[in-house]
């Protein structure tokens, strides 16, 4: 484990500087005065660039401040925790604990585009606290009070009741540089998957849509959670949500079905009325009603075909 720590720099890249340094490499002529001539971007980008006024996208109340949050450099570090590790000199892992956005941060130099998969189970935004035992790091301050993820005590809690008018606003504004940072981390050929429940799962979709672009959308599959929920409301809920966004769907492998399951054909135990196959098409049985249960151990989220 020795030779994976990294020494790090003081602070973290200013990725305002970063972006604009790359700017002025690929169109020198788009830099005037040190600064990023917009308008004239626009002008070399010519019918590529978007009318502004008429963009289709997503937008809140504290978008820009949200994205200052991602770009603006930290001065945190890691520190080794020896006591409570084991086999600190062989292990393959590690577990960081600390503020998630800091962290974030923290693993852009020495993990940029190395990370395979990334998975993220955000606060659903319910309307219950989420409480973080670590105090803020300097430097955050205003951007966790502004988004009211900090109490009077400092330590980190997000309280955002239905009644507050900016109620998906606070939590698309926690969301945001997270995710812009954590695609900076996968690889060209991975993914994060992200699970969400009914409150949040349309504005994630087009969060997500613009962080990693519609184009690279996988899917998204419901998963099932536990029962009972949404008794005080209409319907009974018994599950949730997992969406699924590659970095490059171009070189993402694709999640294929099972060969040695799919087309199989077996033969009814008893009667000997005909056989059944499995299959993903149209006229499925529910596994759970399939007369095989007993004898094939396979999950219930696989159907029958007659």
């Amino acid at each position: 484990m020795t030779d994976e720590i990294y020494e790090t720099s003081p602070t973290t890249p200013d990725f305002r500087t970063e972006l604009a340094r790359q700017l002025a490499d690929l169109v020198p002529e788009a830099i005037a005065d040190g600064k990023v001539d917009v308008e004239k971007l626009k002008e070399l980008l010519d019918d590529d660039a978007a009318d502004s006024s008429e963009r289709f996208g997503l937008f809140w109340p504290g978008k820009k401040r949200a994205l200052r949050a991602a770009q603006e450099p930290t001065s945190a570090t890691l520190k080794p925790d020896f006591e409570n590790s084991k086999d600190w000199d062989t292990t393959k892992n590690v577990f960081i604990e600390g503020d998630n956005l800091e962290v974030l941060k923290i693993l852009q130099k020495h993990y940029h585009a190395k990370i395979k998969m990334i998975y993220i189970d955000p606060p659903y935004n319910t309307g219950k606290d989420f409480v973080y035992p670590d105090n803020y790091k300097e430097g955050l301050d205003t951007y966790l009070e502004w988004t009211r993820q900090v109490n009077e005590e400092g330590k980190k809690v997000t309280t955002n009741a239905e009644t507050e008018g900016r109620y998906h606003s606070n939590w698309l504004n926690m969301m945001y540089p997270r995710l812009k940072l954590a695609r900076n981390l996968l690889t060209d050929d991975g993914a994060i998957l992200i699970s969400i429940g009914d409150n949040e799962i349309a504005g994630l979709r087009l969060l997500c849509n613009e962080v990693f672009g519609e184009n690279n959308f996988v899917g998204a599959f419901s998963r099932t959670s536990a029962e009972g929920g949404g008794l005080a409301k209409q319907i009974i809920k018994g599950h949730d949500y997992v969406l699924i966004y590659a970095r490059n769907l171009t070189n993402f492998p694709p999640l294929l079905r099972p060969k040695d399951i799919r087309g199989r054909r077996v033969s009814r135990s008893g009667e000997d009325t005909g056989s059944r196959k499995t299959g993903f098409g149209g006229n499925l049985v529910s596994m759970e009603h399939a007369f095989m249960k007993k004898f094939l151990s396979i999950t219930t989220t696989l159907n029958w075909r007659k």
